[in-house]
């Protein structure tokens, strides 16, 4: 049986390499599913996030990890020890919410003190935890501050060493940077990655931001429509995501759609809808190749090179038009029109021959290996 992590000078060891899973895990509310049947494991000292829409069912599944709720069917376990009869605050996971949730009328300290308080811990013991948690996120010289004079990524630390002051195995974190302004955003995904490596915690952190996610992240799994459409590192997610709906929400990507047409082990030759022909590599699981099955093809943006004259190539260069380009301060974005009546967007670090018209005739092209088929 669990302790509460107020209880414990550090987190039980269990034979398990796992400080999370999730065993078939289902959650339905008055009749309708939020989560279907998910499967994850979070391994020890591990950033895992939970990524995808609103609406994907991420927060359920952190709040069925907190024991904010019950699984309706399937199994939770952290460290290795079955957590579905658990309550919350019996759990060795603390969470930090997007709404900080501090007391207002309480200083700082007091806030980072008040659920070692609540368990009655030596005085003593408090004040060492709490200048410990207070030191690690870089706050103790605002110890006597209140809430309300805190800018918002400071309050955002005191969360965060609220948490952490109780010694948890699992830190939680709930869309813990959406509150923030774009640079505060910036400073504290460094904040949080900096943490995680001195604490060699097992942070779960759910998250809508893309960007977030493949920056903070050791994996990421994720969702749509309460289900897992990948788990894989950052890398794998972006480079070879494997369904259309990965390709398109982890970053930007172009898609076309089509059939398989010709197939051999290191490339398939993908014929569009509107009669374009697609060499790119072919989809990861072998019974997706076959000719005749509809496939889609993601291109990324970055992967496109555009040019004012044909390219040298045989493969993959189109005409077009230029619709528009914007300046990005660190590339450029294009938006480009196939003869064929297909849109791209184009990244580039520069135009060429330094600057296009609008409505400019160009040709797209990029490699075989630069394309990816997924299954329909």
């Amino acid at each position: 049986m669990f302790q509460s992590a107020t209880e414990t000078q550090a987190p039980p060891r269990t034979q398990s390499d796992c400080d999370v899973e999730l065993r078939k895990v289902f959650k339905v509310f008055n009749g309708e599913t939020a989560v279907r049947g998910v499967e994850l494991n979070v391994r020890r000292g591990e950033f895992f996030s939970i990524l995808g829409p609103s609406g994907c069912g991420k927060t359920t599944t952190l709040r069925l990890i907190a024991g904010f709720e019950t699984p309706s069917a399937g199994e939770i376990l952290i460290r290795g020890e079955s957590a579905n009869q658990v309550p919350p605050y019996r759990r060795p996971v603390n969470t930090v919410f997007q709404s900080y949730a501090l007391f207002d009328r309480m200083s700082v300290r007091d806030n980072v003190a008040f659920g070692l308080k609540v368990k009655r811990q030596n005085p003593s013991e408090i004040d060492d935890r709490v200048d410990r948690a207070l030191q690690l996120v870089k706050m103790e010289g605002f110890a006597k501050r209140f809430p309300k004079q805190l800018s918002g990524g400071q309050q955002q630390r005191v969360a965060l060493a609220r948490a952490l002051v109780n010694r948890p195995a699992v830190l939680l974190l709930d869309e813990p940077l959406g509150a923030l302004d774009l640079k505060l955003r910036k400073e504290m995904q460094v904040e949080l990655t900096n943490l995680h490596q001195d604490l060699g915690l097992t942070f779960v952190m759910v998250t809508h931001d893309q960007e977030e996610a493949l920056s903070l992240s050791d994996r990421i799994a994720v969702m749509k429509d309460g289900r897992i459409e990948q788990i894989g590192s950052p890398e794998e997610i972006y480079d070879r995501p494997k369904t259309p709906f990965v390709a398109d929400f982890i970053g930007d990507t172009n898609l076309f759609k089509g059939h398989i047409e010709e197939c051999d082990r290191g490339s398939v030759v993908l014929r569009t809808d509107t009669g374009l022909k697609l060499v790119v590599r072919p989809p990861e699981d072998p019974n997706d190749r076959t000719v005749g099955r509809k496939a889609i093809a993601s291109v990324r943006p970055e992967k496109i090179r555009l040019s004012r004259s044909a390219p040298e190539t045989e493969v993959n260069y189109f005409e077009g038009r230029l619709q528009h380009a914007m300046f990005m301060g660190t590339h450029v974005h294009c938006v480009v029109k196939l003869t064929s009546g297909e849109t791209l967007t184009v990244r580039q670090s520069a135009l060429p021959e330094g600057h296009l018209d609008d409505r400019a005739s160009v040709y797209v092209s990029w490699g075989p290996n630069d394309g990816l088929a997924l299954s329909v």
